[in-house]
């Protein structure tokens, strides 16, 4: 026995192994490994998201550079009075005519030796003017008698056993012909050519020194047998229709019209009406500055002229429809900065808008829809008939010697810029200027219109409809469920709604666009009723409800009130749906100006009061389904927030005689404020960067208005619509990437606001605290 107690007390009075406070290896290894793993995790993140960051920014930051030009050879011609300039597609057999009109072909790969074609003029007679048309590889001369002679140049690739290729040429001429009625000079001369009609216009100065304008025009006409050569269709004598001395002239586009400048320094817009020419416009260029036209040129499409005076001033006049007669008539549209000294050469590119300009010192790369600079330098010897390569990847020009210059030119996005993003342009054929998205045109001549506004203005368009629908109700219901519903139905509610979150925004927008939309085109007087009837009736009947003597408003158990609301409100929406179009019939009058008549027709009237067009698929459909898409987010949020607001609160402000409604607006809600606003940004951000329903829900239109009526397009949608079209590394793929960008930092600026609110929030709850 003593043993056994003295085996206790030595027991009882062991120290505890210190060993057992001991983490295990295993363990500390394991919690070393997941620290790294999560700290590594983390900065991967950081990383990744900083490398799409930047990979969108290397994607649109060459948008914004301008034009590249390098020296790259010169190739002597040995023709040393040069008239006249050209090259083939490849840049590869340019060729230059001297004064007797013989064509020299250059070889400049090396592969062969140069060719002169001989031009087939009449004897006795000398080239007075020349004209080049790069489009159709076409040259016309006029001559000293009165004549002129067309020529077409025929380029085309030869193969040889090796499988090398080389650029052959060959040259087809008219018989010459007479322009007008004298045997004087054709001092200046233009063309219009197509496969079946050809019209030439010349200014002719006769002997005694008097000036002609004559117009011919040639027309080749086709039978069951083909086709036949040019027959003259008509000629025209235009002295009579132009005041002033001309000393140039121009054919428009198709030969519908004549640009002819005199030395008045006035320029006269003449129209074909029939066999007839009519003077519809004469205006001076510089007239408020009182300077002297120096050159005037068409820009590609022939819808717009350059101007530029030997001040150095430099416009732009396009057509475009005038609003009093409905005529199109030319307006300037666009001011350079100056070329110093003027333009004595031209050329237009055929890709684009660009257009060289140059003099003795001189030579501008510019860009006529953006009025940018591409790339201007100074010449260490003047350039004449310069010319843009038809790929818009080369320049080249003759120097007074005869010796052709080549340069390199890499511009791959001249129709780029801050200003055509995010700048009112106007474009040719628009009356003013425009914000306008439309990256794909129906011809050759389409320009681009890359302004990035109405997007930035649909998203926000879209997102403005949609917060205000989905706001009041996900807001109030989400007070109602934590406050006031029996705390049973609350566990069966919330979840349905939050499972409304998990529908595919394709299935939404195809409800939208196919049952949605036709269902309110015509029943949009119906919808006003309803958004305004249920509110009102929902507000009397709370009312009249609080009237009630206690002892009937117990018989309904608290949290079951909605036992007597839900019906009489829906029963109060079934009448305003039905209602709807006495409603119309009586508030939305339209009278019909024509016959007079007055019906009752919203569509009409809104259109007739606003002068926008009611669309179907509109952004008030988009409200619905998108606000729909939102509410669950945005009611989870704000119902956790509001339910985690400390009970003790609630209960003392109770305690002290305040009612439920009371409590809830003056104790809960501005303790739950900061969690309310964060569900609102968050629900902002869905609505921002949603894209299905976007775009099978509106007319998917970049309109710029906020019209409740009319389409849109977003950010995100234009994104979805445009990139598998969008050719890679080109303007539009580069271009989508900036639309990506900015809705990145209109995303970002939004958030950085919310949180800066939401702390403001919590820090004057903790001071009211």
């Amino acid at each position: 026995m003593g043993k056994e107690l003295s085996n206790t007390s030595h027991g009882r009075s062991r120290a505890p192994d210190p060993g057992r406070f001991r983490v295990s290896k295993a363990t500390l290894r394991l919690d070393s490994f997941m620290t790294r793993f999560i700290f590594f995790g983390g900065l991967s993140v950081i990383f990744a998201i900083f490398g799409i960051f930047f990979f969108i920014l290397a994607e649109i930051i060459p948008l914004f550079k301008g034009a590249e030009v390098e020296a790259e050879r010169e190739i002597s011609t040995g023709v040393e009075n040069v008239i006249l300039a050209g090259m083939d597609e490849w840049a590869e057999l340019p060729f230059v005519a001297d004064a007797s009109g013989n064509l020299t072909f250059i070889d400049t790969t090396g592969a062969g030796r140069s060719k002169t074609a001989e031009a087939e003029l009449p004897e006795d007679v000398s080239i007075t003017s020349s004209v080049y048309q790069q489009s159709l590889q076409s040259i016309a001369f006029g001559l000293s008698n009165g004549q002129y002679v067309l020529a077409d140049i025929k380029y085309r690739p030869q193969f040889a056993d090796d499988g090398s290729r080389t650029i052959a040429a060959s040259v087809e001429w008219d018989k010459p012909q007479k322009l007008g009625d004298s045997d004087g000079s054709i001092i200046d001369l233009d063309v219009f050519l197509s496969e079946t009609r050809k019209t030439i216009a010349g200014i002719v100065q006769s002997k005694d020194g008097s000036l002609e304008v004559s117009v011919v025009s040639l027309k080749q006409k086709r039978s069951l047998f083909g086709a036949s050569g040019f027959k003259l269709d008509k000629k025209s004598s235009l002295a009579a229709e132009i005041p002033g001395t001309p000393v140039q002239i121009l054919v428009g586009a198709g030969a519908e019209s004549l640009v002819v400048r005199t030395a008045e320094d006035g320029i006269h817009y003449l129209k074909a009406n029939g066999s007839q020419w009519e003077l519809r416009q004469s205006f001076s260029p510089f007239q408020s500055s009182g300077a002297r036209i120096r050159s005037m040129d068409y820009i590609q499409g022939k819808v717009s002229l350059s101007f530029t005076s030997k001040n150095g001033d430099h416009l732009i006049y396009s057509l475009y429809r005038s609003a009093d007669t409905g005529e199109r008539l030319y307006a300037q549209t666009k001011e350079f900065e100056p070329f110093p000294g003027g333009a004595s050469e031209y050329a237009a590119s055929m890709r684009n808008k660009a257009f060289l300009i140059g003099n003795n010192t001189r030579l501008s790369l510019r860009y006529s829809t953006t009025e940018e600079i591409r790339w201007e330098a100074e010449l260490e010897q003047p350039l004449k008939h310069v010319l843009i390569g038809s790929k818009f990847d080369k320049i080249v020009g003759v120097d007074p010697q005869g010796t052709l210059h080549f340069y390199t030119l890499s511009d791959p996005h001249p129709e780029a810029g801050f200003k055509a993003f995010f700048g009112k342009i106007w474009y040719e054929g628009q009356d003013e200027p425009q914000y306008i998205w439309q990256s794909t045109g129906g011809t050759d001549d389409f320009e681009p219109k890359l302004s990035l506004i109405p997007l930035i203005v649909g998203s926000l368009k879209g997102t403005f409809y949609a917060m205000i629908f989905a706001i009041p109700i996900a807001i109030l219901a989400a007070i109602y469920t934590s406050q006031f519903l029996n705390p049973g139905l609350k566990r069966v509610i919330k979840p349905s709604i939050e499972i409304m979150a998990s529908l595919p925004s394709v299935v939404l927008g195809f409800l939208a666009a196919l049952w949605l939309a036709p269902l309110i085109e015509d029943r949009v007087p119906s919808v006003l009723l309803i958004m305004s009837l249920i509110p009102l009736s929902a507000v009397l009947v709370g009312y009249v409800w609080n009237l009630f003597p206690i002892r009937i408003r117990v018989l309904i158990p608290m949290g079951w009130e909605f036992v007597i609301f839900v019906p009489l409100i829906v029963i109060v929406g079934v009448l305003a749906w039905h209602l709807g179009p006495l409603f119309e019939s009586l508030a939305f009058r339209y009278t019909d100006p024509a016959t007079g008549q007055t019906v009752g027709d919203f569509r009409l009237w809104w259109e007739a009061w606003t002068g926008n067009q009611f669309q179907q698929r509109n952004s008030l459909v988009v409200g619905f389904i998108m606000g729909f898409a939102v509410i669950p987010i945005i009611y989870t949020i704000a119902e956790d927030a509001i339910s985690a607001v400390p009970p003790s609160l609630v209960s003392g402000s109770l305690a002290l005689g305040a009612s439920r409604w009371q409590t809830t607006a003056r104790i809960i809600l501005p303790t739950a404020s900061a969690g309310i606003f964060s569900a609102f940004m968050i629900g902002l951000g869905r609505a921002v960067g949603e894209t299905m329903i976007v775009v099978m829900a509106t007319g998917n239109t970049p309109i710029l208005d906020f019209d409740i009526f009319s389409g849109m397009r977003t950010l995100s949608a234009n994104i979805a619509v445009e990139l598998p079209e969008a050719p890679h590394g080109g303007t539009l793929y580069r271009t989508l990437f900036l639309g990506a960008f900015v809705l990145f930092i209109l995303t970002f600026a939004v958030n950085t606001i919310a949180e800066i609110m939401r702390t403001r929030l919590r820090n004057r709850y903790k001071v009211i605290s």
